[in-house]
């Protein structure tokens, strides 16, 4: 059992690798002291946006810290899951401190524990890296740098030779981004984090401002597909097992950003007949608000990545949103949007009108599944929550704090967001 600083016990972790396998000791003490420490409900969180171990369990342990009061009866388990994901050091997590080693050379664009998690995560171009590196600090003038740029920024979404199948997307066309001209969708960036400035005025941004965007959203749509993988490949199948050996536990899946598609897709990856999964709740989830839908809207024929897989679970799948999560209202649609969208408006107009077709969970909720009801996060917490479906609840009461690019997009550490969490499973 885990760390000797976390706020909860029993707490576990599970750790998987970028395939989706786990750490077999790890997924065997769950297994086994699940049932020594008689636990009934089990909270298993999905970190999103953060690039080490360490940050992932100070989320956890800010997350959980309210729970035992809140439900002071209940048998509860804590797992904590640990995947390798990324995030730029520039974003901090919520109000935790940012490193103080993540502040970069001067002159420099990428700080050195960016340099070094973005190592990590592409692990055998280390040379593009460098390369990268120095173009945004040299911001070399004309066309030719930014071409250049978007090149070796495509080399590193694009898989290489024997990489593993990942989760598919089907509600997204893929990365546009990183294939339609650099110095447009650098331009593109640029206006966007403009927009997110009042300071910028109304000066026609540097290119090169938006270039570190791009590199950004290339991690972006990296982790994203890994989430997915993981999800389904790794933590379905644990989950199945540990119905087996413990069939009378109840197990409540939480994801925050990536995290809450690592959760979701863990439905697809659920063996037949397992119901452990009592509740699901979705902090500023940063996958499609379609993902659930048996139809899209904008292409009848064609329906979500998950369609359907809300029904195996057994209980509601909450989703918590947040008009004050830039990250998803301004970027994420600018990313995901479809390949035949040529319209140039910059910054936060484009992402209102592509936020329609091409928005996320943790920006308007789910989307397209008939049945699904809006709550107001007060109205939530005095409850009931319904017993099964789609509900979303408008967290922005809580969820506001943060700069951008990523605005309140990790502002999710709050006891309100921990009620919904033991609302959603009808804990103690």
């Amino acid at each position: 059992m885990a760390d000797p600083g976390m706020s909860v016990t029993p707490y576990w972790e599970l750790t998987f690798d970028a395939d989706g396998d786990v750490d077999g000791s790890e997924r065997d003490r769950l297994r086994a002291g699940v049932g020594d420490r008689g636990v009934r409900d089990l909270i298993v969180f999905a970190h999103g946006w953060n690039n080490d171990r360490s940050g992932a369990t100070a989320l956890y342990r800010r997350f959980f810290a309210p729970v035992p009061g809140l439900a002071p009866r209940a048998r509860i388990g804590y797992v904590g899951v640990v995947w390798p994901s990324m995030r730029f050091c520039d974003e901090p997590i919520g109000d935790l401190p940012r490193s103080v080693a993540a502040q970069a050379a001067p002159g420099a664009v990428l700080d050195r524990d960016t340099r070094r998690a973005l190592a990590a995560a592409f692990p055998g171009r280390a040379d593009v890296l460098d390369r990268l590196a120095r173009l945004l600090d040299e911001r070399p003038a004309g066309d030719g740098g930014l071409a250049e740029f978007g090149r070796l920024v495509r080399l590193l979404v694009e898989p290489g030779p024997g990489a593993p199948e990942v989760a598919d997307l089907p509600e997204e066309d893929g990365p546009v981004l990183f294939r339609q001209d650099p110095a447009a969708a650098c331009a593109e960036l640029a206006g966007a984090l403009a927009g997110l400035d009042p300071a910028e005025g109304f000066t026609l941004p540097n290119p090169w401002n938006g270039a570190k965007e791009l590199l950004r959203q290339a991690t972006y749509y990296t982790m994203k597909r890994r989430a997915g993988t993981v999800g389904e490949h790794g933590l379905g199948p644990v989950l199945g097992r540990l119905a087996a050996a413990a069939p009378g536990v109840r197990v409540h899946l939480v994801g925050h950003s990536f995290g809450g598609r690592l959760v979701s897709f863990a439905l697809r990856g659920l063996p037949a007949g397992v119901r452990a999964v009592k509740s699901v709740t979705l902090l500023q989830g940063a996958f499609s608000h379609y993902a659930f839908a048996a139809r899209l809207p904008h292409d009848p024929d064609r329906a979500g990545a998950l369609s359907g897989r809300q029904r195996r679970i057994d209980g509601p799948l909450v989703c918590c949103y947040s008009r004050f999560d830039s990250a998803l209202a301004t970027f994420y649609p600018l990313a995901s949007r479809c390949a035949d969208d040529d319209r140039s408006v910059g910054g936060l107009a484009l992402g209102r009108m592509l936020g329609e077709r091409w928005g996320a969970m943790g920006h308007d909720g789910v989307q397209g599944v008939p049945g699904t009801g809006t709550l107001t996060l007060a109205a939530a917490l005095r409850g009931p929550l319904p017993a099964s479906g789609c509900v979303n609840v408008d967290a922005a009461a809580v969820v506001r704090r943060g700069g951008a690019p990523s605005g309140a997009h990790s502002d999710i550490a709050h006891p309100e967001l921990a009620r919904v969490v033991l609302a959603a499973g009808r804990i103690g």
